[in-house]
């Protein structure tokens, strides 16, 4: 065991599954020679050649086209998508072809794929490099959407994406890339792909976070404990397929519920998942439900976006407009767990 970054733990995934399966291959802008503008493909180049590590040009539909061509061909190809709002070019490829194509071939042709795509802001980025662009692929049938928020989340997540018989969608949160855990990446003890997990019990209230907003939740839950609300931490991971039966059953437990993403609030994931937990605990619930989102502008200069992401002190905000004046009706909790 020793301590990783998430950049690292990605490259150690891309670098295991390369030695794994000679039919994966990994390409995009940069991606070859320079090792990624993030390294995330560092070092891949010169350990397994450029036929199977290599850049391609600056033509983000062309290279998708490309991918979709190798994955018929029996190929598992690992497509980078530089930054989030690069990858808008490819979205008619990922739509109309990388989405479909098992269900218009019924069955008889699937695209083993992963579509990487650093996200989220944070970094002191401007617009088309700080998206969240997460509600696009999330809304297209046809394609898993993962998101990891942890070192060890992130190379098992992206080990079970390549080996995944469809295509995924692999969010990587950009300003996570730095953080460290240690973490034996030999061994697994993370979930599987399309589970959630609890990363800080509690008792009163639930927040459900993914990819960037969870270290922010897990925050928010240290600074409630201060004032005496006992705050649940639910790490989503995966938004599609979503996993109903951990969130419902966390809610079903405190009775309240708040919705974090770093994405503009309307009609985003997380009104998905606002309306989800109402339709499933909706006599559990002491409260209505709550979001706290990006607001809905473009994303702002660097000098603003400490305004426009979701903070701490926002998320503070809703879990204190939750009625803890009025009880919820314990006829309809449910149990703690033992």
């Amino acid at each position: 065991m020793g301590t990783v970054t998430m950049a690292q733990a990605l490259n150690t995934a891309l670098r295991d599954a390369l030695r794994e399966d000679d039919h994966v291959l990994t390409f995009g802008e940069d991606v070859g020679r320079l090792g990624g503008v993030f390294r995330i493909t560092d070092g891949l180049r010169d350990e397994f050649g450029e036929r199977r590590c290599f850049d391609t040009p600056l033509a983000e539909s062309g290279l998708m086209g490309y991918a979709v061509g190798l994955a018929m061909g029996g190929f598992r190809p690992v497509v980078e998508l530089q930054f989030d709002a690069f990858a808008y070019p490819a979205f008619e490829q990922i739509a109309s072809h990388v989405a479909k194509m098992r269900n218009r071939t019924r069955g008889h042709v699937a695209l083993p794929m992963v579509i990487r795509v650093p996200y989220g802001g944070g970094i002191g980025g401007v617009e088309h490099h700080s998206d969240s662009s997460e509600a696009y692929y999330a809304h297209t049938p046809g394609l898993k959407v993962v998101t990891p928020a942890t070192v060890e989340d992130a190379y098992w997540l992206l080990r079970d994406a390549v080996r995944d018989p469809d295509p995924v969608v692999f969010l990587e949160p950009k300003r996570l890339y730095w953080s460290k855990e240690d973490a034996d990446l030999a061994r697994r003890s993370a979930a599987p792909t399309g589970r959630a997990v609890i990363r800080r019990p509690g008792s009163n209230v639930t927040l459900l976070a993914y990819g960037p907003s969870v270290p922010v939740a897990i925050d928010a839950a240290v600074e409630a404990a201060r004032d005496g609300i006992d705050v649940e931490v639910v790490d989503l991971r995966t938004l599609v397929p979503f996993d109903d039966e951990t969130v419902t059953a966390s809610v079903r437990r405190t009775g309240r519920c708040v919705v974090v993403q770093e994405a503009q609030g309307f009609a985003g994931v997380g009104a998905e998942i606002v309306a989800r937990v109402q339709e499933r605990c909706f006599h559990s619930l002491a409260a209505p439900v709550v979001r706290v989102a990006g607001f809905d502008v473009p994303y702002p200069p660097p000098k603003l976006e400490h305004a426009y992401l979701p903070g701490v002190d926002r998320v503070l905000d809703a879990i204190q407009r939750l009625q803890f004046d009025d009880q919820p009706d314990v006829r309809h909790l449910a149990p703690e767990a033992s």
